[in-house]
């Protein structure tokens, strides 16, 4: 997916900065749509084609990160941006804990939310090549890259972009440790103190995703990463 190719919706209370941000991703090409709460946000997103959406948290009536967790439960591959003025440390973990793709604290340059769209867009490119990749084996489990998707038996289950970058590095050196800074720098871009929470909490949730099948592990090699193994591969 090219950045001209998204229909971005944008959840800001702060009309003026909205309209700012709007008209600048609208001279960069994006197509844009503003809301300035969360109900007309969710309620846009449940009748439209979006599939990009740059969220303020401190929204009035469903906030920002409620927001999110509903557009997840639609389509739970859609990245998401979150905009907010706190810079809790708990803020970034519950935003990343959501799937959230990137967070951005005010004040901020349009040119850097620009770059963070790009980079987002650049990860989605990496995980749907032109080439399309056959879906492996995981145990029990048949991992479809190209559709984002983990199926066992007659049951799908979609996966975050991030989900499925994750689980992609981690099958490329199947039976073999990935180091955690090699995650983080490949997928996040970036090895800080927010970005390793977000993998702990990422490899929690593929963790329960292979429940079913016992005979798949991920296992944390302390200080130095991660091992995904499995008895039946194929």
């Amino acid at each position: 997916m090219k950045e001209k190719q998204l229909k971005i919706l944008m959840a800001e209370d702060d009309l003026n900065l909205g309209f700012l941000l709007t008209e600048f991703l609208d001279g960069q090409g994006l197509h844009v749509k503003l809301f300035r709460d969360g109900e007309s946000a969710l309620s846009a997103f449940r009748n439209g084609n979006f599939n990009f959406c740059i969220l303020d948290v401190m929204l009035p009536g469903i906030d920002g990160f409620n927001l999110a967790r509903e557009i997840k439960k639609i389509r739970k591959e859609v990245p998401v941006i979150f905009l907010t003025a706190r810079s809790m440390k708990q803020d970034k973990l519950k935003g990343y804990d959501l799937g959230a793709d990137d967070y951005i604290t005010k004040p901020f340059d349009e040119d850097e939310l620009l770059c963070r769209i790009k980079a987002v867009v650049n990860r989605m490119e990496i995980s749907h090549p032109d080439s399309r990749e056959e879906p492996v084996m995981i145990g029990k489990y048949q991992f479809d890259m190209a559709n984002l998707a983990l199926i066992n038996a007659d049951k799908t289950r979609r996966l975050t972009i991030r989900e499925a970058e994750v689980l992609r590095l981690l099958c490329s050196s199947r039976n073999n440790v990935v180091k955690r800074e090699q995650i983080l720098t490949t997928i996040w871009g970036e090895n800080d103190y927010f970005a390793g929470r977000s993998l702990d909490v990422f490899i929690t949730k593929l963790r329960k995703y292979f429940a079913e099948d016992p005979s798949v592990k991920i296992e944390n090699i302390p200080k130095v990463g991660f091992l995904l193994s499995c008895n039946s591969e194929n």
